[in-house]
């Protein structure tokens, strides 16, 4: 599925106009980020679906190898050959393992409150963890494994109306699916990707929630191991591109033109 203001499959780009490629969390769709796609018109963007999701529903992967080749396989399709890579929860975790694997076309990574890998030691507990989520989605009613779904700490900052509506949006996706990818894509089967973000040249900015301190901790600890890590911050919770879509497109504004002033410079 392909949303934004351009095809960038179609027109070239100059230095200045690398595009956006925009990854949603669990759950999620391309749909989600069309608030922020909205508010920054003059921005070629591209927010793709992932496999399980939207009309990728039909399209399963094994683990974060495979979803990588897809994401590849999906750039290469719509002729993108250099990109900027913004990802939420589960989209910034496969954001961050693609980027790990040094594809030549990535300028940039922008990760908003995902997280970058367990030790070896908490995987297993982990694994287990998603798997108890993952076969009530796939036995369940999905209304009642969302209407639990969404009073997990993470979602904390939402009042009953956000979390209804939340519910009602997510109620299209198919349990099944969801609980193929959420057993590929767990944050056990993911590897440790902190050393990585610790030596990484690559320009990488970490958006966290104030509200969301779990993700907003571990993004201080992220920026005191790589000070070329850019910190930034929204008084907010775990889902920033929703909640405050205007204030987020102003950070994905500020944040390209800081990546064209130092390509620029270079």
């Amino acid at each position: 599925m392909l949303w934004g203001c351009r095809s960038v499959a179609t027109e070239p780009l100059s230095a200045d106009r690398v595009p956006l490629v925009l990854l949603h969390g669990l759950l999620g769709d391309g749909r989600d980020w069309q608030p922020v796609m909205d508010a920054l018109p003059a921005c070629p963007m591209i927010a793709l679906d992932l496999p399980g999701h939207g009309d990728n529903r039909g399209l399963g992967v094994n683990g974060f190898e495979q979803a990588d080749q897809w994401l590849c396989a999906a750039l290469r399709a719509r002729g993108i050959s250099r990109y900027r890579l913004v990802g939420y929860s589960l989209g910034g975790r496969l954001a961050l393992y693609h980027a790990s694997q040094q594809p030549a076309g990535l300028c940039a990574l922008l990760l908003e409150n995902s997280h970058p890998g367990l030790p070896q030691a908490e995987r297993a507990a982990r694994i287990a963890h998603d798997e108890g989520w993952a076969r009530r989605f796939d036995t369940e009613p999905l209304a009642q494994v969302l209407a639990d779904w969404y009073r997990q700490e993470v979602f904390a900052d939402l009042d009953e109306g956000q979390r209804e509506r939340q519910r009602a949006r997510r109620l299209g996706n198919d349990g099944r699916a969801v609980a193929a990818m959420l057993r590929a894509t767990s944050l056990g089967q993911q590897p440790d990707l902190a050393p990585w973000l610790a030596a990484t040249p690559l320009p990488v900015a970490y958006l966290s929630g104030q509200r969301d301190r779990k993700f907003h901790n571990l993004a201080c600890q992220l920026g005191s191991q790589n000070p070329r890590i850019r910190h930034l911050t929204l008084d907010g919770g775990h889902n920033l591109h929703a909640s405050q879509p205007a204030q987020f497109a102003r950070i994905l504004r500020e944040w390209a033109g800081q990546q064209r002033e130092e390509s620029t410079d270079d």
